[in-house]
């Protein structure tokens, strides 16, 4: 009986102590993440998480230049809000109309076929996370993106995601993108010319050098149409 008692309290110490080492990884963990998003808040980052994967595949060369928020034509800025996140003034990370509009769609055609990831969740993936769906990776997402939207303004945050997203193989951020599609400065795209890149972004690497299709037509219509009505910061 002893000996059972004392297997059972040896059983219960490792627990614990295997527990409370799960629990310091994590703390630890998010903690790593708070530094780097406290220091790329007045910091520019050198690369990203999404960057860094392009990189390994064969033969893709990395086009980016970072530009500040006063750089970029604010007509990709509403274009971009307009197409991504509507109300991501008004928001704390998260759009809940939205997530409970793409969960009944999904679950009405039995697969995922819909999202509601706002800009912050989309730049909290790009700069930290992989691409791939989990229960695990959406949680740190969200943490993440709490994260994100308790240290940073707003316009750092469309700044930085203006910077990092993806508009092409190796193609990242609102200058390389603008050169690569139109030969321009992001600074000097017009509105059409903002809609269209706004328009590529869930797909960018099927549209290559202003390629224009009609589904890509009336879509950057739509955005044309909403961007007079998009306030940025």
């Amino acid at each position: 009986m002893a000996r059972r008692a004392s297997r059972l309290v040896r059983a219960w110490k490792l627990f614990c102590y295997a527990l409370g080492s799960l629990v310091a990884l994590a703390v630890a963990l998010q903690l790593w993440f708070f530094a780097h998003i406290a220091y790329w808040n007045f910091a520019n980052p050198s690369t990203t998480a999404f960057m860094s994967r392009t990189l390994e595949k064969p033969g893709v060369r990395l086009r980016h230049t970072w530009v500040p928020y006063e750089r970029i034509s604010p007509h990709l800025k509403r274009a971009v809000v307009a197409a991504e996140d509507a109300k991501f003034l008004d928001h704390e990370g998260f759009d809940w109309e939205a997530i409970h509009r793409a969960m009944l769609k999904n679950e009405q055609k039995g697969r995922v076929v819909a999202g509601a990831s706002t800009i912050t969740q989309q730049l909290a993936k790009n700069l930290f996370l992989s691409s791939q769906r989990s229960w695990a990776r959406k949680a740190q997402e969200a943490a993440i993106t709490w994260m994100m939207e308790r240290t940073m303004s707003k316009r750092r945050i469309l700044e930085l995601y203006l910077n990092f997203a993806e508009w092409g193989e190796g193609v990242f951020g609102a200058e390389a993108a603008a050169r690569h599609h139109f030969g321009l400065g992001a600074a000097a795209l017009g509105p059409e010319q903002a809609a269209w890149l706004a328009a590529v972004l869930p797909s960018p690497r099927r549209y290559e050098r202003g390629r224009t299709t009609p589904y890509l037509a009336g879509r950057s219509g739509t955005i044309l149409v909403r961007m007079g009505g998009v306030h940025i910061p």
